[in-house]
């Protein structure tokens, strides 16, 4: 390879990895709140740990068909920086506070008071775990607002290439997380088995209190960067004080190109939860308790993918937005070599260690015995489809990042829509009743030809090249 070859991929190695690692960290945050409230919580029982998995992926859910519309105030603001329309970027960090303020009033308060108690009833779950389940999903529901301002100021800080903002919120607000959470949790009981002491005065409330901490974690995550938005400095540079009042233009554009993205997003989501909770819960609170170990460990590991496609997002939309293709081409191929060699490495770690990692949610539980070894058994089969599939997300997720960023989101919604439907519903439910003897590993066969297929689907896309031609800040210029 010529030198200069080298040196352009080194930069680009450097420029990617600059913006990447704080927002890996920003993007890993909910999901290490949500993998150490299941470690406490497994700590209690698994059918809590099933209890707090399937009411964070119902909650999680809704807000999904959301956070992809607001997920759009990057694209919009990183290509409008590239264009050399700057102050155009709080008018879009302002539509996407809007729409998730009123995101929470209209869809997720009725939804998380409405219709998630009949869903998780319609699932017939014992009564136990339906109480539990569905108090999780309400609390965190009722501080979706949180969530989802926060993701407008992290997509904000993201598209003007300023993460380490939001990376600084989110480390605050896991410490605050794991406090809480133990506080909430054990209360004056404590963990004895591990010499800890309780909290005088403090009753446990086990379930309920890791919704609150995970509640209380992702508010500090939201009002940090909400502060540094509405500060002197960005209110000097971007005219973030100025921009405040609702932008219908704006808020529409997000709508209009954000849409597909939130039912790509929030579609996917959706038939994660049917699966977990409805194929998987079939066979039982185990089984249930076994998938939730091994997600756990699946978010961990593509989540900093995730923040890698991020930085794809910001990165292709700037070069879009100054008339340079052939740069976005170079920063999403740098981005997705760097997360498959991240996402591979977790999927080596996933074959060989794969029964020590599920035994870390058992071998404190209180329950002990016959069911947590059960736990162990089914969770390590399971996770060597995790550890197949690894490389073929990574490539998905960071090609969907790439599109996203040059405004194409039409086509990666309708093909992921069509895949996960067909492939982790339907054909999850025909292995798990052609091939009965096969458990619960059934259905993870079938996702796991999902990640695969949709990763080759998202190689297509881009190769092909029309988002190249996508340019959205004029658009917005108009309106």
């Amino acid at each position: 390879m010529p030198i200069r070859k080298v040196k352009t991929a080194v930069r680009s190695a450097g420029e990617v990895w600059s913006l990447a690692w704080p927002t890996v960290i920003t993007m890993t945050s909910y999901t290490m709140m949500q993998f150490v409230d299941s470690i406490m919580v497994a700590r209690i029982g698994s059918l809590e740990l099933a209890a707090q998995g399937n009411g964070g992926v119902w909650s999680w859910t809704i807000i999904a068909f959301l956070v992809g519309a607001i997920s759009l105030v990057n694209t919009f603001v990183s290509q409008s920086v590239g264009a050399g329309e700057s102050t155009a970027a709080a008018r879009y960090a302002w539509s996407g506070i809007w729409l998730a303020i009123l995101s929470w009033l209209f869809i997720l308060l009725p939804a998380g008071f409405l219709l998630l108690p009949v869903g998780f009833s319609w699932m017939h779950h014992e009564p136990r775990l339906e109480l539990l389940e569905t108090q999780y999903a309400q609390i965190l529901m009722a501080g979706g607002c949180f969530t989802l301002v926060g993701k407008a100021m992290s997509n904000y800080f993201f598209g003007i290439a300023r993460p380490k903002v939001v990376t600084l919120a989110a480390i605050i607000g896991n410490v605050v997380n794991v406090v809480i959470g133990y506080v909430l949790i054990y209360g004056n009981v404590g963990l004895p088995a591990l010499g800890l002491p309780g909290i005088p005065g403090v009753a446990p409330i086990g379930v309920p209190g890791a919704a609150i901490a995970t509640v209380t974690g992702v508010a500090v995550e939201c009002l940090l960067p909400l502060a540094i938005f509405l500060g002197p400095k960005m209110a000097k540079e971007f005219h973030t004080r100025v921009a405040w009042r609702p932008d219908i233009g704006a808020i529409g554009d997000l709508i209009r190109v954000g849409w597909p993205a939130s039912v790509q997003f929030g579609n996917e989501m959706f038939c994660w939860s049917v699966f977990m909770t409805i194929l998987i819960g079939e066979f039982g609170t185990d089984h249930l308790a076994a998938g939730w170990i091994v997600l756990r460990y699946m978010h961990l590991s593509f989540m900093p993918a995730v923040g890698f496609s991020i930085a794809t997002t910001t990165l292709v939309g700037r070069s879009i937005g100054a008339k340079q293709p052939e740069l976005a081409e170079r920063y999403a191929r740098t981005a997705l070599w760097m997360s498959v060699l991240y996402m591979g490495a977790w999927g080596v770690l996933m074959m060989i260690f794969r029964e020590p990692m599920v035994r870390l949610f058992t071998t404190a539980s209180v329950n002990g015995g016959v069911s947590a070894e059960h736990v162990v058994e089914l969770g390590s089969r399971i996770m060597i489809c995790a550890a197949i599939f690894q490389a073929f997300d990574a490539i998905g997720i960071v090609y969907t990042g790439a599109l996203r960023g040059a405004g194409d989101t039409f086509w990666p919604g309708v093909i992921t829509v069509t895949l996960s439907w067909s492939l982790i519903v339907g054909g999850g439910a025909w292995i798990a009743h052609a091939y009965p003897q096969l458990g619960s590993l059934g259905p993870w066969i079938g996702s796991t030809v999902y990640i695969i297929i949709l990763g080759g689907a998202m190689v297509w896309r881009f190769e092909r090249g029309p988002w190249r031609t996508h340019r959205l800040v004029l658009h917005a210029a108009k309106g």
